[in-house]
Formats: structure tokens, C-alpha cells, sequence
């Protein structure tokens, strides 16, 4: 069954929460977006991949003052999904602690788990280098 408009506005708000309850300082409410067993892969950020809401909790809380100032998501695209399954990709802008900025890709997979749209894999590849064609 092909997800319907309802699906992806559920998919889209669950990707932009993310930022909201991590710039509040809300993390708990930030971990529930994501499932139980969910992987989180900063591998290309030279972090590793985190297994679980209590590691990425632990991490969030880790990073202490170091934290981005905010989290921007913008270009939400849901590229595939089967009704209970989807995939989504969007840009991430983050401002820092040191005042600079950095640009990032999620790559999202996600699953429906108990009427809810949960992140079950996020990957997070920066953008460091300026297109050139």
C-alpha cells in the first residue's frame, strides 16, 4: 500500500521534531521520535554508529555545551515507503556553539510502530566541500 499524504505530513513532522526537542534541551522527548532499537550512524562525522535510544540519549547529553546552538531541517523528501515502511532524505543546517555553521544530509529510514512514525536508521553525512562541476 502506497503512504498516503496523512503518512508523509507524519513523517515529515516526526523529521523536523528532532530539532525542536534537541535545541529544548528536551531529550527524552527527542529519543521517543526514534525507535528502541534504532542505529545511529555519525560514522562520516568521525563519531561512530549508536545502537539504541539510551546511546543516543547518552551522546546528546555527552556532548554537553558542545551541542549545536540549533538544528535547521529543511528539504524533506520522502523518496519511498510501503505503508508501514518509508524512506526520507532532507538537508540539515546546524548552527554551532562556536558560532559557525555546518550543512548535513539525513538519510532516514523509518517505520510505523504502534500508529507512530519512528526513525528506525538515521545516517548523517556533512557537506564539506562546495559542489564543483
Amino acid at each position: 500500500m502506497p503512504l498516503t499524504t496523512e503518512d508523509r505530513l507524519a513523517i515529515t513532522d516526526v523529521i523536523s521534531l528532532h530539532g525542536h526537542h534537541a535545541d529544548n534541551g528536551e531529550i527524552d522527548r527527542m529519543t521517543e521520535l526514534f525507535t528502541e532499537d534504532v542505529v545511529y550512524d555519525l560514522t562520516a562525522l568521525d563519531g561512530s554508529v549508536l545502537h539504541g535510544r539510551a546511546a543516543l540519549k547518552k551522546a546528546a547529553l555527552d556532548l554537553g555545551d558542545r551541542n549545536p546552538l540549533a538544528h535547521h531541517v529543511t528539504n524533506v523528501v520522502v523518496t519511498g515507503g510501503d505503508g508501514d515502511r518509508a524512506h526520507a532524505v532532507s538537508k540539515a543546517i546546524a548552527v554551532l556553539a562556536d558560532r559557525g555553521c555546518g550543512s548535513a544530509t539525513y538519510e532516514d529510514d523509518l517505520v510505523r510502530e504502534g500508529g507512530r512514525w519512528l526513525i528506525r536508521h538515521r545516517t548523517i553525512r556533512p557537506r564539506r566541500e562546495p559542489l564543483t562541476p
